[in-house]
């Protein structure tokens, strides 16, 4: 990542000129617990439809970003087989580890054995349809932010990234609190709102569209999948 490649991408607050050579992409979460039947949310009767829809445009992403040399990094939430990580009960995640019943036997459509959000099953693998190619990095995390205790952003500053294309789910999650974090290191992320989804849970709306104005506002920039793609095709015409 030496030769300088700049890019003007549409977002909102204003376009974003970003680095090719200073740009990895992130999809954080795109696992079967959160988008697959049988997986987590599916067994709490949460719709899987929105997330489900990102799939499609997150993948015309990850090709294009690959096919200019752009490292994409894929980062799961799973849990030890002890729960020792989930945190305690008083605390948000316990209580959230409790509610949506991570770590409880289940069975993969393949009918083997698995368990809800925990590490080395089914349940955690990235979906089927974005699965990573050989050599792309994996790397696990136990709470929402993709940086908490992580070494993510040692890869990044390793790999010399300032840019950072963030797709997955869930909007006012894991995204959003991967962006805040991400924000407070000082990278510039750019969230395709057509790459993520916040499906409505417990009775309470979808609070996508608020995320997105929050990330807008203050800690990056949004887009669309069609203009991330337009952009980098413009830069492969000017080569």
């Amino acid at each position: 990542m030496t030769n300088t490649k700049l890019v003007t991408i549409d977002a909102k607050p204003e376009p974003l000129a970003i680095d090719l050579a200073e740009t990895a992409v992130l999809v954080v979460d795109m696992q079967n617990d959160f988008g697959a039947k049988g997986g987590m949310f599916d067994l709490a009767g949460i719709d899987l439809s929105a997330i489900r829809s990102t799939i499609d445009p997150t993948a015309r992403v990850l090709e294009c970003a690959r096919s200019h040399g752009i490292p994409v990094i894929y980062i799961k939430e799973a849990l030890s087989s002890d729960l020792s990580d989930a945190g305690p009960t008083y605390s948000p995640f316990g209580r959230l580890s409790k509610r949506m019943r991570m770590g409880s036997a289940t069975v993969s459509p393949s009918g083997q054995p698995s368990r809800v959000h925990i590490e080395g099953y089914w349940n955690t693998d990235i979906i089927p349809e974005l699965s990573p190619k050989a050599g792309e990095l994996v790397i696990t995390k136990r709470r929402w932010s993709a940086f908490h205790n992580t070494y993510l952003d040692d890869r990044l500053r390793g790999l010399g990234v300032h840019y950072i294309v963030v797709t997955g789910c869930t909007t006012s999650v894991c995204i959003e609190s991967t962006i805040r974090d991400a924000a407070m290191r000082d990278y510039a992320c750019l969230l395709p709102a057509d790459c993520t989804a916040q499906p409505a849970a417990r009775g309470m709306p979808s609070t996508h569209e608020a995320s997105l104005q929050s990330i807008a506002r203050s800690f990056g920039w949004v887009t669309t999948s069609q203009d991330v793609v337009r952009a980098l095709a413009r830069s492969a015409d000017s080569s």
